[in-house]
């Protein structure tokens, strides 16, 4: 049985923040396997399933970043989350969809390190895709911060950072954690 969740740190705020053990709960009951390895300050999380037909494991996605520490508090950088086309082979997939169980682990990981903060860049490879993703990140709690085009000194250092363009975005861990519980009650 999973731990109940913990009350948000907020003051005043009756919302409930899921705890790992809540998120890899749901996930289980979605037949799914979310695993975090930790290095340091840099983190993978893995979600698997097994196949029905081949009776092994099948890495359905990944998330790989970073916990920065930075003045105000540290900073969950989710350096790239990249899904498999086996994700298309899960029936009954979860309504929000199964990027929701890895972001859930990464983001719970990033509150149980101290981060206040996550920050990603929704890359730019084809405007159509990019759109998608600025589209699915807003819908889950971030907000766009800056457009990295290239067109100034400042973009040189996200483009490093990060190697490509696109759109930062940042979001408050503890709002996204808030946000995403009612999802989670729901798939429960």
């Amino acid at each position: 049985m999973a731990a109940p969740p913990t009350p948000a740190k907020s003051a005043g705020r009756v919302d409930l923040i899921p705890t790992m053990a809540d998120i890899v709960a749901v996930s289980r009951a979605q037949g799914l396997n979310v695993r975090l390895r930790t290095l340091g300050p840099f983190f993978r999380v893995t979600m698997t399933r097994v196949d029905d037909e081949e009776k092994e494991a099948v890495e359905l996605g990944r998330a790989e970043g970073a916990v920065r520490p930075w003045p105000g508090g540290s900073v969950l950088h989710l350096d790239s989350m990249r899904m498999s086309r086996a994700t298309l082979s899960v029936p009954d997939r979860p309504l929000f969809g199964l990027g929701l169980f890895l972001g859930a682990v990464t983001v719970r990981h990033g509150f149980d390190a101290g981060c206040v903060r996550a920050e990603l860049l929704a890359i730019n490879d084809t405007p159509l895709y990019h759109d998608k993703l600025v589209r699915f990140y807003t819908r889950m709690g971030f907000k766009a911060v800056h457009e990295v085009d290239g067109s100034s000194i400042m973009d040189l250092a996200h483009m490093l950072v990060w190697g490509g363009r696109g759109t930062r975005m940042d979001a408050d861990i503890e709002q996204l954690l808030v946000k995403w519980s009612k999802r989670f009650r729901s798939q429960d």
